[in-house]
């Protein structure tokens, strides 16, 4: 007696000892599978403690075979079972996961929300306030001579610029966040693309004294240009503020895989490694803070690009470089024939920048 159920114990102990390294083995799966699993491993394992007593009482050939349709029977329902209750208790953890990540989401969207207020209201105080001080002078005769006056007069259009711009960029933004960006796709180069947004940085970079370098090749790309050419334009104005004067702004471009991209290098000196994660943030700034008076904007520019980038199926990212950072943008590679009613890239950057 004692002989025939040390058998079956260490038979068990054994089975059960392999059906953890299986388990083990299985950690990553799904909760089914591991439900599954641990239900058969302690079937094998009482299977295994019964054929071995079976065996050990010498049991006919007939009530073995019973025994064992038995403990098949028995296995096959437990499985079942199991399927039906894993699949269910996976149900169960999936539907606490997505409301666990909606809350996460939503919190995330108010904070960037309160945040963007935030900012929008400290930044749109200032042009306001300039523009009131500056008509209230007018208003009261304080300016009289004619020059003050005409310099008054431009203070004014230019904050006035800077609210329009204000306005726009959270107008995107909307757009991006709402799901309201339609694309207008059409195939096009990476070098039609830089060819459109070059001329509106040039002047920016002309006053400052920085060169726009480099070039993008010929490869094609099914985007709506409108929309990417901005991406481009945000990347490098912002590439250009940034820059110390008389430095240089380079623009590179090429594949890598099946994936065309752009990139913007610039000579900022880098952005603190801290920074990097949070640089494409709603109102991100990080620091030094820009300069109130300028004609940056709110801050949005990256939070839009990176937006536009991701309803193309894209993807943007930022990296220390030797002498500043430099952003990526990266789209599935196409390989039909390019459009070609855009102008050269190198003679449209020549006439920029020239």
């Amino acid at each position: 007696m004692t002989h025939m159920v040390f058998a079956s114990a260490l038979a068990t102990l054994g089975a059960g000892l392999l059906g953890s390294v299986v388990l083990w083995l299985l950690r990553e799966r799904s909760a089914v599978t591991a439900m599954t699993a641990t239900v058969l491993v302690a079937v094998l394992a009482a299977a295994t403690g019964v054929f071995v007593a079976a065996n050990q009482m010498f049991i006919s050939s007939h009530d073995a075979s019973v025994l064992g349709v038995i403990v098949a029977t028995a296995a096959v329902i437990g499985t079942a079972c199991a399927l039906a209750v894993g699949r269910r208790v996976a149900r169960v953890v999936e539907h606490h996961a997505r409301e666990a990540a909606d809350r996460e989401r939503e919190r995330a969207l108010e904070a960037s929300r309160r945040e963007l207020v935030a900012w929008m209201s400290h930044d749109l105080r200032s042009p306001l306030a300039g523009i009131r001080a500056m008509v209230e002078a007018l208003e009261d005769g304080v300016v009289a001579d004619q020059p003050t006056i005409e310099a008054y007069h431009q203070g004014i259009r230019a904050e006035a610029d800077r609210l329009a711009m204000m306005v726009d960029d959270l107008f995107e933004l909307s757009r991006v966040h709402s799901g309201r960006l339609m694309l207008r796709r059409q195939r096009v180069t990476l070098a039609d693309i830089v060819a459109q947004a070059v001329p509106t940085a040039a002047p920016l970079s002309a006053a400052r004294g920085i060169r726009l370098v480099g070039d993008a090749p010929d490869i094609p790309v099914n985007v709506d240009v409108r929309e990417v050419t901005r991406v481009m334009t945000n990347l490098l104005l912002n590439a250009i503020r940034h820059t110390h004067d008389s430095g240089a702004v380079r623009i590179l471009g090429g594949t890598t895989g099946e994936c065309a991209y752009f990139a913007v290098e610039d000579e900022c000196g880098g952005i603190p490694e801290a920074d990097l994660p949070r640089v494409f943030d709603v109102a991100f700034r990080g620091t030094p803070a820009r300069t109130p008076g300028t004609d940056e904007g709110a801050g949005l520019g990256l939070a839009i690009a990176r937006g536009i980038v991701e309803a193309h199926d894209g993807t943007i990212d930022v990296r220390n470089v030797d002498r500043g950072c430099r952003f990526t943008v990266r789209f599935p590679v196409q390989q039909a024939e390019p459009l070609s009613d855009f102008s050269d890239f190198e003679s449209d950057m020549q006439q920029a920048v020239g």
